[in-house]
């Protein structure tokens, strides 16, 4: 079959996932960390890991052909520059997200067509619970998301301070702000600025630690809650980056409703989100795609700047500007209006 073909592409989107379930099992496995020190043999790897010689054989053999390491002599693996990034630890490390996306994503993406049909989520359908719910009641996928979301949003925080000036903020509190990365990049690079870490109970638990390692226990507040019962008092500015697309409208417009509560009279406080902003048209674009995954894991969606404008109207806001980056995330601007 032509690969340039029409059929030739569909067949190829079509076992797009034969690759991603490979790069999983191969995260899972940690083969990259067993190479990185050297070249290995298969039979020693399959030693290591527990597994079937011939079958890890197999799966090495089939990721080599697609530049994910590298076979240099009759069954001796090496690693390649594509697989450096399944370690752990290394800028952009793509080990988490591999794991977590092969695992309960892949499960939940198995039931689009029943997300299509109800606009319910197939994370809920496969486990019983949404996703939040999931994470608090399973700690060691919890450790894997914290690690997958800063690897995922690791260009996208330098970003940010490139693009927008915190200079004017006092305090600037962090809604939802999860294992602290995005604040703590933000203290490290704006030395007078004062800081709130608010989330979870449960998550709040495991971000105070890094807090305290980062030096910066004294300049940022850890606070534990639900930005669906209030938000923190005493903020200058409110930053939510990747929380609103987990939502649907209703429950979008009841957090940002609590942003502006919490904010009372002061009408030079901000509203600070970062998200992806979809474009009219039909051009590529990653966050179409993320848009689907977050109707099959959370049940929320991304947004264009019309609805943006809608959603910030409902709870209170005006949306000053959308503020692009050098990613595909924007940051959007909001003041008080009442």
């Amino acid at each position: 079959m032509d690969p340039n073909s029409a059929s030739g592409k569909i067949a190829q989107m079509l076992t797009g996932y034969w690759v991603s379930q490979m790069v999983h099992v191969a995260a899972k496995l940690d083969l990259a960390g067993l190479l990185k020190d050297g070249p290995r043999t298969a039979d020693d790897l399959a030693q290591k890991t527990g597994t079937h010689p011939r079958s890890l054989y197999r799966l090495l053999r089939g990721l080599a052909s697609l530049g994910i390491f590298a076979e240099t002599d009759p069954k001796l693996f090496s690693m390649t520059p594509l697989s450096e990034a399944l370690l752990d630890g290394v800028p952009g490390s793509q080990r988490a997200m591999a794991m977590m996306s092969g695992d309960e994503h892949y499960a939940s993406w198995s039931e689009l067509l029943y997300c299509v049909k109800t606009g319910k989520t197939g994370f809920e359908m496969r486990f019983g619970m949404l996703p939040f719910d999931y994470l608090s009641k399973h700690p060691e996928p919890a450790k894997i998301f914290d690690a997958a979301m800063t690897s995922v949003h690791g260009t996208e925080s330098p970003a940010m301070l490139a693009a927008y000036d915190f200079a004017g903020i006092g305090v600037l509190a962090d809604v939802g702000g999860g294992n602290g990365s995005l604040i703590t990049l933000t203290l490290q690079k704006h030395a007078k600025l004062k800081g709130i870490l608010y989330d979870l109970p449960h998550v709040i638990e495991r971000s105070r630690s890094n807090i305290a390692v980062a030096g910066l226990a004294d300049r940022c507040q850890c606070v534990a809650g639900s930005f669906f019962e209030k938000v923190p008092e005493g903020a200058d500015a409110y930053l939510m980056r990747h929380i609103i697309h987990d939502w649907d409208d209703a429950e979008s417009i009841a957090i940002l409703k609590n942003c502006r509560r919490a904010m009372g009279a002061n009408r030079e406080a901000r509203l600070l989100i970062l998200e992806t902003v979809i474009p009219p048209g039909n051009d590529p674009m990653f966050g179409k795609l993320l848009d689907l995954n977050m109707l099959v894991i959370p049940g929320g969606l991304e947004r264009t700047e019309a609805k943006y404008r809608e959603l910030f109207a409902a709870a209170g806001f005006r949306l000053n500007r959308i503020v692009p980056t050098t990613t595909e995330v924007s940051l959007i601007e909001g003041f008080p209006i009442d």
